[in-house]
């Protein structure tokens, strides 16, 4: 009885060595999510959810085929609520802050003390006997002296996988406004090429017509069905394009099966009578990019480590033993129990490794942590500043298309036509002039399509959620534009 006493009494003695901290915070199945959807619905005023169950799954479904059924066409802001509804790589980021909540949760809990129990006897009744009974709890005294750090360093790494989780949502949301923007703009070029193709096809038959009576020579006859040709394959070009720009949308939507049959329209929103002035934009960026405050948080952490590197310099393992030892013996028909108590201390000696390389680790970390946050700071500014001047050129070059380009095309054409009817210009000619007004309607689309584009990444360089990356895809697609504009 003797020793069962001090043995509950050595459990507790570790125990009372440090304070009570709960992790109740963690341990919820939503730990964390409630900040990453709300500071999300102010960016993206969207509902974003975490799904966890059957049942929080058939009701995401149920939403999404309800937005699919009553939106048709689709518009961008019902493909931007589907994709936060519906994209799996967000649920599996949601899913990476319900871990780094289980860590934060597992640094509140102590560190389960090490019990050993033992016997041992010898002797014979007749010569007298005594058997002893050994116990000891071993419990790390350094692990609970720096344990609030460790909790403090935890609950650094939870809110930094908060904004993670909140990035990627906002990346999520602007890859789908992107794809809608791409596969729309993609399905009005099909559409002005067979608007095109109709045109050449019956001015092609009409060739034919002529050559059999003897009006047109039989070079004119192959200039007007090559320009046929062409068009047509340009079409077939464009139509796979748009088809594949609409499986973009679709992946980043997370569809499949019988809700592949959505439609986007066949046309972008006409271009705004002006644009949004954005002169503070760069302090909007360093104010709100969430990115930053993760390398804030970043440097914040590494911070907290360096601390507790330096607290565990010279001193890596300390451990506090505690127990008792019984002793029962028997002499002269006579049982003597005698209990003594045991304490002992347990620590390296820092003879050979002071922790001087552990320091320069951690100060090395902590450099890194700063520089790259001071580069991220500059990144930051850059990136706005980038977004919107290529939100505003876009704008003046797509209203210069829509206003001077395409209105002369028309009217060169339309002149062309008159004076083909009037047999003073040739074949040739009318075939040249009907060729540039297609590239130039089909580059004042594109043109279109890049400001809205431009508008799209106005939010990811204010809030973050991929700035860098949208610009550049950008920058590609009108290049590529523009070189596969003097095929047609």
């Amino acid at each position: 009885m003797i020793g069962t006493t001090r043995l509950i009494a050595a459990l507790a003695f570790p125990l009372a060595l440090s304070g009570c901290v709960t992790g109740a915070d963690y341990s919820r199945n939503e730990a964390g999510f409630t900040s990453v959807a709300n500071k999300t619905a102010t960016v993206t005023a969207k509902e974003t959810v975490w799904i966890q169950n059957q049942n929080q799954a058939r009701s995401a479904a149920a939403q999404v085929k309800g937005l699919l059924a009553r939106t048709k066409p689709l518009d961008v802001e019902t493909a931007v609520q589907i994709a936060l509804l519906n994209n799996k790589g967000l649920q599996a980021a949601y899913a990476d802050l319900g871990d780094s909540a289980a860590d934060a949760w597992q640094s509140t809990m102590f560190i389960n003390p090490t019990v050993s129990i033992g016997t041992t006897g010898m002797g014979t009744p007749e010569l007298g006997a005594f058997k002893t009974i050994e116990g000891m709890i071993t419990t790390n005294i350094l692990a609970l002296a720096t344990r609030n750090r460790e909790v403090a360093i935890a609950d650094t790494r939870f809110r930094q996988a908060q904004l993670i989780a909140a990035v990627k949502t906002l990346q999520v949301a602007a890859d789908t406004r992107r794809a809608w923007i791409s596969a729309v703009a993609s399905w009005e070029n099909v559409g002005q090429l067979q608007h095109a193709q109709a045109a050449a096809d019956a001015a092609s038959e009409l060739a034919e017509k002529l050559g059999e009576t003897g009006a047109m020579a039989k070079g004119a006859q192959a200039r007007e069905h090559v320009f046929v040709a062409e068009l047509a394959g340009e079409t077939a070009k464009a139509r796979l394009a748009a088809r594949l720009a609409k499986e973009e949308l679709t992946r980043l939507m997370g569809l499949w099966g019988s809700d592949l049959d959505y439609r986007v329209p066949n046309n972008l929103p006409p271009l705004p009578k002006s644009v949004v002035r954005r002169d503070t934009i760069e302090a909007e960026a360093l104010r709100n990019r969430i990115d930053l405050q993760i390398a804030k948080l970043d440097l914040e952490a590494t911070a907290r480590s360096y601390g507790l590197t330096e607290a565990t310099r010279y001193v890596s393992d300390l451990e506090i033993l505690t127990g008792f030892e019984t002793e029962r013996e028997i002499e002269d028909d006579e049982t003597k129990t005698r209990t003594t108590a045991q304490v002992e201390l347990e620590f390296a000696i820092p003879i050979f490794d002071t922790g001087k390389a552990r320091m320069r680790k951690s100060e090395l970390a902590y450099m890194r942590a700063a520089n790259l946050l001071a580069e991220k700071a500059v990144n930051v500014r850059s990136e706005a500043r980038s977004a919107y001047e290529a939100y505003r050129s876009h704008y003046d070059i797509a209203r210069h298309y829509r206003n001077n380009v395409v209105p002369l095309r028309t009217r060169v054409e339309e002149e062309s036509l008159l004076t083909y009817n009037g047999m003073i210009s040739n074949t040739f000619e009318l075939l040249t002039d009907t060729r540039d007004k297609i590239n130039s309607t089909l580059l004042s689309v594109n043109a279109k399509r890049d400001f809205w584009l431009a508008e799209a990444d106005l939010a990811p360089a204010i809030y973050g959620g991929g700035a860098t990356k949208a610009a550049a895809e950008t920058e590609v697609a009108a290049a590529s534009e523009s070189s596969a504009g003097g095929g047609h």
